[in-house]
């Protein structure tokens, strides 16, 4: 079995083969970051270490989208990967007292990490759900884009800059018209996977949560095998983190907030809509807010609960029905 770290930047891999950890043996190499190169990279591991490629275990940081051929490739053809948080590992060097940085060191630490800490392996996707957070994404950000160009648009018009506003007018509708292609495009792809469709209309059972949040909790919940509700609610940074420490350290608690911050804030607006439409979440707030807890952090259990609830409806694949019903 051999260990290997690859650290992974937009041009290059560094990558680096723990010969034996104990005497810090290791072998590199630097290959491109292009997918004509990945066969060359993974034959030189092979004749490195003598290991079959089942037995290659290699960790790469998630690293944007850099990572992502490398990880996808090498998970095709049989080697076991592993796409680890970075925080986590720079948290793991720190806490061996390693302070320098360089592209070396850092794919040392992916694989000391990797040997040390024994993560699960890494997952892909299933195509038809990377294929729709690939919309999704999208969508959001010409929706952002549409947003900043009615924002100019005010703004030239208060100032009577004609010129300026005629030019934004066609961009809004240019703007306008990929945002009703990507809707449609997303619809469609709903329509061509009906396990999706399904899952997207047991969502909207759900009071409180509409058509835009189901789309994105499809793709959220169906991209890793989840064993838990709790474990989603983690994974979209919707646990509490407490900060205590003897008598004098005693920390209003607050949400971890990991992961993408899109999908925490498109919750938090279901959850405000939820305490007003939804019996369990209505309940829920009204009992924490009779406790004293302030109105955010009775918001924040709302948008764990929601997703709870979400998760609940998805494994049973049944609409919601509210508790004691």
């Amino acid at each position: 079995m051999a260990y290997i770290g690859i650290d992974v930047s937009k041009q290059k891999l560094d990558c680096l083969w723990v010969r034996d950890l104990s005497k810090g043996k290791v072998k590199t190499k630097v290959f491109p970051n292009r997918h004509q190169d990945y066969p060359g990279l993974l034959d030189w591991l092979v004749r490195q270490t003598g290991e079959d490629i089942s037995n290659l275990h290699v960790y790469l940081e998630a690293t944007s989208i850099y990572h992502e051929p490398l990880a996808y490739w090498l998970h095709d053809v049989g080697v076991t990967v592993y796409v680890l948080n970075p925080a986590q590992v720079r948290h793991h060097a720190k806490g061996m007292g390693v302070r320098s940085k360089t592209d070396r060191k850092d794919s040392m630490m992916l694989a000391r990490y990797g040997i040390e800490r024994n993560p699960q392996p890494w997952q892909p996707e299933p195509t038809e759900v990377r294929e729709l957070k690939r919309l999704i994404n999208r969508l959001e950000a010409v929706e952002d884009d549409l947003q900043r160009e009615r924002n100019r648009l005010e703004k030239a018009e208060f100032n009577t800059d004609t010129q300026a506003s005629e030019s934004i007018s066609y961009m809004l509708v240019a703007l306008e018209r990929e945002v009703q292609r990507l809707q449609q495009a997303i619809a469609d792809h709903f329509e061509a996977h009906p396990p999706l469709k399904q899952d997207r209309k047991l969502l909207e059972s759900i009071p409180g949560i509409g058509n835009v949040l189901s789309a994105r909790l499809v793709a959220t919940l169906r991209s890793r095998d989840f064993r838990s509700a709790r474990q989603a609610a983690a994974f979209l940074g919707l646990v509490p983190i407490l900060k205590e420490s003897g008598t004098s350290v005693k920390l209003r608690s607050h949400l971890s907030k990991t992961g993408a911050p899109g999908i925490r804030r498109k919750l938090y607006m279901a959850a405000v809509v939820s305490t007003r439409c939804n019996p369990d979440i209505s309940e829920q707030f009204a009992r924490l807010k009779a406790r004293g807890k302030p109105t955010l952090s009775a918001l924040g259990a709302a948008m764990r609960k929601l997703v709870h609830i979400a998760f609940g409806v998805l494994k049973s694949q049944s609409e919601y029905r509210p508790q004691g019903v």
